[in-house]
């Protein structure tokens, strides 16, 4: 038995390990950001609500399909403390909804981008650089 724990935390299995679940975190944001996308573009585009506000309220229900794929699936955190977990994820979607916004803001106006395609790039680098960290590393953290 010994000899099969220290095979799996063997560097190989721990970065094995670490990559899936990387990819699982990617696929719950991945669905979690074309609902909170398709969302915006009904707000914005239906709605007629300015694409800044639909980005905040999108992001928000967005946020809700992310949150629960990466408790009970990616992350498998659901043992933990439910209360501490969605505090943290909360401070991380205000924090990813700001960025989120503001950068759409910036490249649509000043690039003279349509709001879909600056959304797109914002959300690619604000997912990898700003959500999987705070999240694998703090919300879900081992």
């Amino acid at each position: 038995m010994q000899k099969k724990d220290a095979h799996n935390s063997s560097p190989a299995n721990t970065l094995r390990h670490s990559i899936y679940t990387f990819g699982k975190a990617q696929a719950s944001a991945f669905t979690g950001g074309m609902f909170d996308y398709g969302v915006m573009i009904l707000l914005t585009e239906f709605a007629h609500i300015h694409y800044t506000r639909s980005i905040i309220i999108s992001g928000i229900l967005g946020a809700v399909v992310n949150f629960s794929l990466n408790r009970y699936w990616a992350f498998k955190k659901h043992d933990e403390s439910y209360r501490r977990q969605l505090r943290r994820f909360i401070f991380v979607v205000a924090g990813s909804i700001a960025l989120k916004s503001s950068g759409t803001y910036l490249l649509t106006e000043l690039l003279h981008l349509d709001y879909k395609i600056s959304r797109l790039f914002v959300d690619a680098v604000v997912s990898l650089g700003f959500n999987f960290t705070l999240q694998k590393y703090w919300v879900f953290k081992k």
